[in-house]
């Protein structure tokens, strides 16, 4: 088959593992659901090596990159780079978000 679906409504849980239900083999990517003010764990990606792109579906927050704050809403792309640390935090109307992942 050449294509695959997956309907996130159907996931319970504030994370879903968007790639993983897509039986994706060379791409990661997950879905985060956060409640308002919610902050996800801080962390880096150097064991890993992979680079991330963050970019906001639903509501507003801000992604701390190496403690600088970088606005995350609907139309924004982040890239983060494996050595840096980062950590999203959902505004007032909480935050969902997509984070795709890969390494070289």
């Amino acid at each position: 088959m050449g294509y695959r679906t997956l309907d996130v409504s159907t996931i319970e849980g504030r994370r879903k593992l968007v790639a993983a239900g897509l039986e994706a083999a060379a791409i990661r990517m997950n879905q985060f659901d956060n409640e308002p003010n919610q902050a996800g764990k801080e962390h880096d990606e150097r064991e890993s090596g992979q680079e991330e792109v963050y970019s906001a579906l639903k509501g507003a927050g801000v992604i701390v990159v190496d403690g600088e704050e970088l606005p995350l809403e609907p139309g924004r792309y982040v890239l983060v780079e494996p050595g840096s640390t980062r950590q999203v935090i959902a505004g007032p109307e909480g935050l969902s978000y997509l984070i795709v992942g890969a390494s070289s």
